[in-house]
């Protein structure tokens, strides 16, 4: 019998879940918290859920692994040595756990945690198939070994390059390998590559399989960049069980109650993309468009202890937002507004130039130009004379930017330089969109590029790497 592995991607946090069966009985891999999309998959395959595997606790996103398994009455597998709360079927090191037709094999396999497990798929001859590895092998990388902060990071990345060897070492170089995380994930610890791979492909490009431990180590925490304030929230909430989700309709706006809610100083994020929020937005609004890593970069800078509030001209957009915000544990908004922006008086808007403006601005006293991408990104390329202050540090700095000039503000894509606007804006700053990729530079040939070493003037934070 023949075992079919379905891809469940979650593209806004660079993730992805597995749906494994044998036709008649399922196994669900890392599941995430909307769980109604894995359970249209097993009605639409006709097979009953078996079991639930987490790959380890997650840093990046709440897990709905306990929900569905509950749900389906099945079995709901966690390391033995995790200290969650809740009831499961523990497993341990080589432990091998029927499946229908089929059976997993767990591989204790730390690195990104010290608990974490790879789960081998094992089909009715007793062959390996197939590797569930989490956020240990990725597709030409590894899982970051710094989550659980600095203290361990290098202690965890030696035993992530000895995870990577033993399923290396076990497999044959056939079995297809499937992470959790590397599709654009923050959890990854360096760019990962392609859309699937074999243990023969890691072994010809892993730097973990290719390189000694210590060059690894060196070259791992090397790398690390910062990563997303909110996966603070996300280890406590997975090892206290996290219960069912509400994605019902939220309590409904008027235009009045909207400008209430921004003079009281509460975050109002308007979900259009970049473009029409430019063209004309309601005053102290900000910009986080569902075109984008919407929950990702929200939730990097809000704070959950504030209250949200939502706004669109399109019901669906509001139903989206909640399902990618429930992900990374903001379970409920407080309310939303629907409808066309101009029901609202005295709309703001923002003016909006390309990298061919810049060339001239950079000449303008009056004029200061804004990078606010990551250090890494900062470090690798950027245009002489800007400033830098990264996204996710910019409303604890911004009493640092001047209020006598106009701030012209890029990243890499522009997605992040509109949501900087809007926190400009709302800090009573005059402040331009520079609205296009950071690539656009290549064919600017006045701009003045770095590479490598960064000169991001007074306003620069420290270069050096955030491993917590």
């Amino acid at each position: 019998m023949s075992i079919k592995i379905i891809n469940l991607d979650t593209p806004t946090l660079g993730d992805r879940s597995y749906i494994v069966h044998d036709t008649k009985t399922a196994l669900v891999v890392d599941p995430q918290r909307d769980i109604d999309r894995v359970q249209e998959i097993l009605e639409a395959e006709g097979v009953s859920l078996a079991a639930v595997v987490e790959t380890h606790m997650h840093n990046d996103y709440v897990s709905g692994g306990l929900v569905l398994a509950q749900t389906h009455g099945s079995q709901y597998l966690v390391h033995e040595q995790d200290p969650v709360t809740f009831e499961r079927k523990t497993v341990k090191d080589e432990e091998i756990v029927s499946i229908g037709s089929f059976a997993i094999q767990a591989l204790h396999t730390p690195g990104h945690t010290f608990t974490h497990l790879s789960y081998a798929l094992l089909n009715a001859q007793d062959q390996y198939q197939a590797v569930f590895t989490g956020g240990s092998l990725l597709h030409g990388s590894t899982g970051r070994p710094d989550l659980l902060g600095p203290a361990h990071a290098e202690t965890l990345a030696r035993l992530q390059h000895g995870s990577a060897n033993r399923l290396a070492n076990l497999l044959e170089d056939q079995v297809s390998v499937h992470p959790t995380h590397g599709f654009g994930s923050f959890c990854a610890a360096t760019a990962t590559s392609g859309d699937s791979s074999t243990i023969l492909d890691e072994k010809r490009t892993n730097p973990a399989l290719l390189f000694t431990v210590d060059d690894f180590v060196s070259q791992t925490l090397a790398g690390l960049d910062v990563f997303p304030a909110y996966y603070k929230y996300m280890g406590p909430a997975n090892h206290a069980g996290p219960g069912p989700i509400d994605l019902s309709e939220l309590t409904k706006m008027s235009t009045g109650e909207i400008l209430k809610a921004i003079e009281s100083g509460a975050w109002v994020v308007d979900l259009r993309n970049r473009d029409a929020w430019a063209k004309a937005h309601v005053g102290g609004s900000l910009s986080f468009g569902l075109d984008g890593s919407f929950a990702t970069y929200l939730g990097w800078v809000f704070p959950y202890e504030e209250k949200l509030y939502l706004l669109s001209d399109k019901a669906s957009d509001i139903q989206q937002a909640q399902r990618e915000l429930v992900r990374i544990g903001i379970e409920r908004p407080a309310a939303a507004f629907v409808g066309d922006i101009k029901e609202f008086d005295n709309l703001a808007s923002t003016k909006t130039v390309t990298f061919n403006d810049v060339v001239e601005a950079l000449k303008d006293p009056q004029l200061m130009v804004l990078d606010v991408r990551r250090n890494s990104e900062r470090e690798a390329s950027h245009i002489l004379g800007t400033h830098h202050i990264p996204l996710h540090e910019l409303t604890k700095r911004v009493g640092e930017l001047p209020k006598d000039k106009e701030i012209w503000v890029h990243c890499a894509g522009a997605y992040r330089a509109a949501a900087a606007v809007g926190m400009l804006e709302q800090a009573g700053l005059n402040a331009v969109l520079i609205n296009e990729s950071y690539e656009a530079t290549l064919d600017v040939k006045e701009l003045p590029i770095k590479l490598g070493d960064s000169d991001a003037g007074p306003l620069a934070p420290s270069d050096q790497k955030v491993n917590a």
